[in-house]
């Protein structure tokens, strides 16, 4: 675990002698993987050539994503298309997204594209941040696309322990959606606690971390998997 802690320490400090606040998205991955927690399959493509190549990689339907610290709302810019099932849809889909992209942000540096494979499930939202007052916290509740439509969230200030995650979980409104609701994966609960303090841990470790954002977690039939990441520093 003290190698883990000191590789995430090394990459954390790298960002922040390079004058970034912002983590690159291949950087938050790094970050989730050393912490020991789980992610969909994901590949970086510089352009389109590299693209087609990366989804027979990961295998058809995939997720294609922009990845550009200049974009910070993918799904409303069209950065984010869902659901390609064969390379003439990748194609297309590519050219879609550059000219909605550059619509939004047309000065955006893009960094390249990540091919991610389609993960489905009950959406969930796991995030920290700092209050000025209070110090560092954790969010947890139900995530996806309409997080901030539903608000349906709860916060402790970290540490936490294992009965404030079972608190946390308890007090949301959608708390069933965890129980299988209609024909959704169960949730593991006993693993979602465990990613919780996982994260919970990360921060009180590298208290350099300013916020965290881990939206959506999936709850799949075979687990949880982190899809997408963003990590901001002091």
């Amino acid at each position: 675990m003290k190698v883990m802690n000191d590789e995430i320490e090394k990459l954390l400090n790298k960002v922040k002698d390079n004058n970034r606040t912002i983590l690159t998205y291949e950087e938050s991955r790094k970050i989730m993987n050393l912490a020991g927690i789980p992610l969909n399959k994901m590949e970086i493509a510089k352009d389109l050539d590299d693209c087609l190549v990366k989804a027979k990689n990961i295998g058809y339907p995939i997720v294609l994503k922009v990845v550009s610290e200049d974009v910070l709302h993918k799904s409303d810019s069209g950065g984010v298309k869902i659901g390609i099932k064969f390379a003439e849809d990748l194609k297309k889909s590519y050219e879609e997204m550059m000219t909605k992209v550059r619509g939004f942000y047309p000065d955006a540096k893009i960094d390249g594209f990540s091919i991610e494979e389609i993960v489905e499930g009950v959406e969930l939202l796991i995030g920290t941040n700092t209050d000025p007052q209070f110090g560092k916290m954790i969010a947890f509740g139900i995530g996806g696309i309409f997080v901030e439509v539903y608000k349906d969230v709860s916060f402790r200030l970290i540490p936490v322990k294992k009965v404030d995650v079972e608190d946390m979980i308890n007090e949301i409104k959608g708390r069933k959606m965890l129980d299988g609701y209609r024909g959704k994966p169960k949730v593991d609960k006993d693993e979602l606690k465990s990613l919780v303090l996982r994260i919970s841990n990360l921060i009180e470790a590298n208290p350099i971390i300013k916020e965290m954002d881990l939206n959506p977690v999936v709850a799949t039939k075979n687990g949880l998997k982190a899809i997408d990441a963003r990590i901001i520093l002091e």
